[in-house]
């Protein structure tokens, strides 16, 4: 047990290339929405915000997720564009955490995203004003229904404030649930001088 608990599982290196392993390993454990992240917010006075989304693209130039501009996680990051993701896979017993500052998508990515969701979906976009007060949930499918009988036809068009964000990360941690709680660590800092661009250090779990 001992020289097995001495090996390293999560190797120095190109960190988007690990998580390309890792996420793909979890496309075929998770039971549902292995694409979903924690997404971390402040508001202009330093208060945390926190709340699932789900990943719909990633790369070396960062991880995207798309959402309304108008709601409350959109009016904190125009504020505040410092965010924080984690990933939590508990089939894989492992997670990533993520730190970096969010930059828009373009109008041409935003375009092809919504227009890539199911009808239904995106005349929910339309209908939402998300994280606003609602006085009933009959208000929003009157509104939907709305949306629905002013495209009836054609193809819908995305809201101005309907839009995506890229976290260029920062910093990326992968930990990995190991016997005992003698768990691994390591956190990758991004450092232009490097080679690859980052650096990398074990951490106590």
């Amino acid at each position: 047990m001992e020289a097995e608990q001495a090996r390293e599982v999560i190797p120095h290196g190109d960190p988007f290339a690990l998580f390309q392993v890792w996420y793909d390993e979890a496309r075929e454990t998770e039971p549902n929405d292995s694409n979903a992240m924690a997404l971390a917010t402040a508001t202009p006075g330093g208060l945390p915000s926190v709340r699932m989304v789900l990943l719909k693209g990633y790369g070396p130039e960062g991880f995207v997720f798309y959402t309304n501009g108008h709601s409350r996680k959109g009016q904190e990051i125009a504020v505040n564009p410092h965010v924080a993701l984690l990933f939590h896979w508990k089939s894989l017993r492992r997670q990533i955490r993520i730190e970096g500052e969010l930059t828009p998508v373009t109008p041409e990515e935003a375009d092809a995203y919504f227009h890539s969701r199911a009808r239904d979906s995106q005349l929910g976009a339309l209908a939402s004003d998300q994280s606003a007060l609602l006085d009933s949930r009959e208000t929003f499918l009157t509104r939907y229904e709305d949306a629905r009988a002013r495209f009836a036809e054609g193809e819908i068009e995305r809201p101005a404030h309907w839009t995506g964000y890229r976290v260029v990360p920062a910093a990326i941690e992968f930990w990995q649930d190991r016997p005992y709680r003698l768990h691994e660590r390591r956190r990758f800092v991004r450092h232009d001088d490097a080679p690859g661009g980052w650096v990398s250090s074990l951490l106590y779990p």
